[in-house]
């Protein structure tokens, strides 16, 4: 029985040994160098931080959603996208007219790589036509 008492004595005083009383400054600084680098917050979740998504100033310009959502296929080709720039290969798509063109890119095209809005779910249907007009205006 002592032998049990001693050896939790002695586990005791060996883990009170490692501790270390820390000031206000020192805990926040352990605090401040553990703490997650972000969180996970889904949308309308009031107790989360600060929106994700700062908030909207406006409907974003062709160029600006096309270097954001469209750029990837349309400037490599991939997928079989009409690179931007490349006359021959819009020729076909441009004489469909205007109102194909919004369609194929806010509903995507099946059967190719083309998905609804070229895959930016946060795109209005005016910024992806906005998108298509600069796309056009650069392929003629």
């Amino acid at each position: 029985m002592h032998r049990v008492v001693f050896s939790f004595l002695a586990v005791l005083l060996a883990a009170s040994a490692f501790a270390v009383e820390l000031s206000d400054a020192q805990r926040a600084a352990v605090e401040a160098r553990i703490k997650p680098v972000g969180e996970s917050c889904m949308e309308g979740d009031s107790t989360c931080g600060a929106p994700v998504v700062a908030a909207s100033t406006g409907p974003r310009s062709g160029e600006e959603v096309y270097n954001t959502a469209c750029m990837a296929c349309h400037s490599t080709g991939a997928a079989g996208a009409p690179k931007v720039g490349d006359a021959t290969a819009w020729a076909a798509r441009i004489a469909k007219g205007t109102d194909a063109l919004y369609a194929s890119g806010v509903n995507g095209v099946p059967g190719t790589g083309m998905m609804a809005k070229g895959g930016c779910v946060a795109c209005s249907d005016e910024e992806i036509h906005a998108a298509v007009d600069f796309m056009v205006a650069n392929s003629q």
